[in-house]
């Protein structure tokens, strides 16, 4: 199961999400809401037994519901603030939501899809905006050479086109 990472969310600043960061975001509420339910109806089966070790697993099932409620909380707290992409923007310039097709330094064709942190997965194709090379691309038009740097080098793309 594709998990989405961690963020903080303040009240002011909604998370834009795509369609499928929406999508993944309520498959894992999904998830986390059986997980919980299983850990309940477990808890409730162990009431019924009075031995040491039942109540070591007791305990353990205890924080590992900690552990998915606070999960769950979270996860609920970020789609409440999330708002889809807007789906008509301007396409000349690399914003949130723009999906960039760039060459690299060999001719090798890749694409990206900008996104907030919350919904980033680099091997999906999805960058964060926050990221070093979501970060040069903001505000690029076709044509332009986006460079960035992960700290030992400087890589060099062009940017093709912005969808």
């Amino acid at each position: 199961m594709n998990t989405i990472s961690h963020t903080t969310t303040t009240e002011h600043t909604p998370i834009l999400l795509s369609k499928k960061g929406m999508k993944e975001l309520r498959k894992t509420i999904t998830q986390l809401e059986h997980d919980r339910s299983s850990l309940i109806k477990g808890l409730h089966e162990l009431d019924r037994t009075t031995g040491h070790d039942d109540r070591l697993e007791r305990i353990e099932r205890l924080a590992q519901l900690e552990s998915v409620e606070s999960s769950l909380a979270e996860k609920r707290s970020i789609l409440a603030s999330a708002k889809l992409l807007p789906s008509k923007r301007a396409r000349m310039k690399v914003a949130i939501g723009s999906v960039v097709d760039l060459i690299d330094q060999q001719g090798r064709l890749v694409r990206y899809t900008l996104v907030d942190t919350i919904e980033a997965n680099p091997s999906d194709g999805r960058i964060s905006i926050v990221s070093p090379l979501g970060k040069s691309l903001l505000g690029k038009t076709a044509k332009d050479i986006v460079e960035w740097s992960n700290g030992v080098r400087t890589h060099s793309f062009r940017l093709v086109s912005i969808r």
